[in-house]
């Protein structure tokens, strides 16, 4: 079994892969999610609060999805920084891409405590080739539509120019 020692590594990794903003580091106060938050357009990752590691993936697409001009205007609550359905679409979308890409099993991502009860719902849609978000990735230039032989899942760019 795999530790959340090594999977937060696993993450680390990707995300210093694809310049995505982190750091780890010790927080106090209210978060979105246990452990996590966003400040600045970069993820605070408090490895002791940390409950999910998959967690870290959807915040970070919320990160990657947001064009690099107003990245670092991200804050906390990233519907307070101007979010909407339509950003947390891409971001879910994106965190599907992300997880398969590391080769983690859809649990990780999509873990029974998460997504308001619908995380079965989520795994059996984007694994049948389904989902939604991606037609916005799409449009951001960071994946083709899925029906091309390189399309999504695969991503082009990792980060919204």
């Amino acid at each position: 079994m795999v530790t959340k020692t090594e999977q937060l590594t696993t993450l680390i990794a990707f995300f210093q892969q694809i310049g995505l903003p982190y750091q780890l580091r010790s927080f106090s106060g209210a978060s979105f999610l246990p452990g996590l938050r966003i400040q600045n357009g970069c993820l605070l990752i408090d490895p002791e609060k940390l409950s999910y590691p998959g967690d870290c993936l959807h915040e970070a697409g919320h990160i990657a999805v947001t064009p690099s001009a107003g990245r670092a205007e991200l804050q906390a609550d990233v519907r307070q920084s101007g979010h909407g359905p339509a950003d947390e679409m891409a971001a879910i979308a994106w965190s599907w891409a992300a997880l398969l890409h590391l080769k983690l099993p859809p649990e990780f991502l999509f873990h029974s405590e998460g997504y308001k009860g619908g995380s079965e719902a989520y795994i059996a849609t984007f694994s049948s080739g389904g989902g939604f978000g991606h037609p916005l990735l799409s449009w951001y230039g960071m994946c083709e539509q899925p029906s091309a032989a390189d399309g999504y899942p695969q991503m082009k760019l990792w980060l919204r120019p």
